[in-house]
C-alpha cells in the first residue's frame, strides 16, 4: 500500500511553531498586562493611605510642614497614577495585538490543516480506486482464463 505524504507538512510544521511561539508571547503579554495593573492597584490604595493620613493630620494638631509633605506626596502619587494608568493601556494594546496575531496564527494552522486533510481524503479515494482497478483486472484477467 502507498504511504501518505503531504507535500506542504514542512509548512504545517513551520504554521505550528509560530502558532506556539504567538502563544507565548499572548501569555507574556497577558503577565505584563497583570504585573501593570497590580502596580496601579497598589498605587491607588497608596494614595488612599496619603488622603487617609492627611484628614488624620488636619484633624490633629500638626505642623504645616507635615501636611505639606503629605499633600506633595500625594500629588506625587496622582502623577504615579497617571502614568500607571499608561502603562496599562499599553499593555492592553500589546496584549490585544499578540491576541490578534495569535488568531491570525491559528487561522493559519487550520488552512494548512485542512488543506491536509483534504490531501489524504484524495489519497484515499486514489487508493481505493486503485486497489478496485486492479481487482477488477484480476477478475477479468481470471474471468479470461476460465473461458479459454
Amino acid at each position: 500500500m502507498a504511504k501518505f505524504i503531504f507535500k506542504l507538512q514542512g509548512i504545517l510544521n513551520i504554521k505550528e511553531k509560530l502558532e506556539e511561539q504567538e502563544k507565548i508571547a499572548y501569555g507574556n503579554a497577558r503577565i505584563r498586562l497583570t504585573e501593570e495593573e497590580e502596580k496601579l492597584e497598589r498605587l491607588f490604595a497608596k494614595r488612599s493611605d496619603l488622603v487617609e493620613e492627611k484628614r488624620v493630620q488636619m484633624s490633629s494638631l500638626i505642623k504645616a510642614r507635615d501636611l505639606n509633605l503629605t499633600e506633595n506626596a500625594i500629588r506625587a502619587t496622582d502623577l504615579s497614577i497617571e502614568d500607571q494608568t499608561k502603562a496599562v493601556k499599553k499593555a492592553q494594546k500589546a496584549l490585544e495585538a499578540a491576541r490578534l496575531k495569535l488568531e491570525e496564527a491559528i487561522k493559519e494552522r487550520k488552512i494548512y490543516e485542512k488543506l491536509r486533510e483534504n490531501a489524504f481524503t484524495e489519497f484515499l479515494a486514489e487508493t481505493e480506486h486503485a486497489e478496485q482497478m486492479e481487482i477488477n483486472e484480476l477478475v477479468s484477467y481470471r474471468h479470461g482464463r476460465a473461458g479459454a
